[in-house]
């Protein structure tokens, strides 16, 4: 039986147009084998949970350079709960200050990866908690 690849959608919400890491992970993604959707730049929270909800997707991937995350993160997450996707698991990338780690977890967000994770280490997290 061939193993079930992972869906994996990358997401920019907000307005940060800044999308260069994100297009290099959604396809450092695709080489590794997972089923990749990127949905690119100003999608707001509502946007990103239906397309992960009509995507059937097993991992979200946000990223932000722009300092929403600490609003729009837990606002895409509250909506997947909401619409009965809380089964999708929510990492996000990006400018994410230290300080900032802890209140993402407990809105929901799975792991946090920043500017020098190596997409070796992306790819293996998802593999290994996905």
């Amino acid at each position: 039986m061939a193993e079930r690849k992972i869906r994996i959608m990358v997401a920019k919400p907000g307005l940060d147009c800044h999308d260069r890491g994100a297009r290099i992970v959604a396809r450092c993604f695709r080489d590794a084998g997972f089923e990749v959707i990127y949905t690119g730049c100003n999608q707001t929270p509502a946007e990103i949970a239906a397309s992960a909800i009509k995507g059937k997707v097993n991992v979200l991937g946000l990223s932000c350079l722009s300092g929403d995350h600490r609003s729009l993160f837990p606002q895409v997450v509250k909506l997947l709960r909401e619409r009965g996707a809380g089964n999708v698991t929510v990492i996000g990338g990006g400018i994410i200050p230290e300080h900032d780690f802890q209140k993402l977890y407990e809105a929901g967000i799975k792991a946090i990866f920043t500017p020098g994770a190596t997409l070796e280490t992306i790819v293996d997290w998802i593999r290994n908690n996905v």
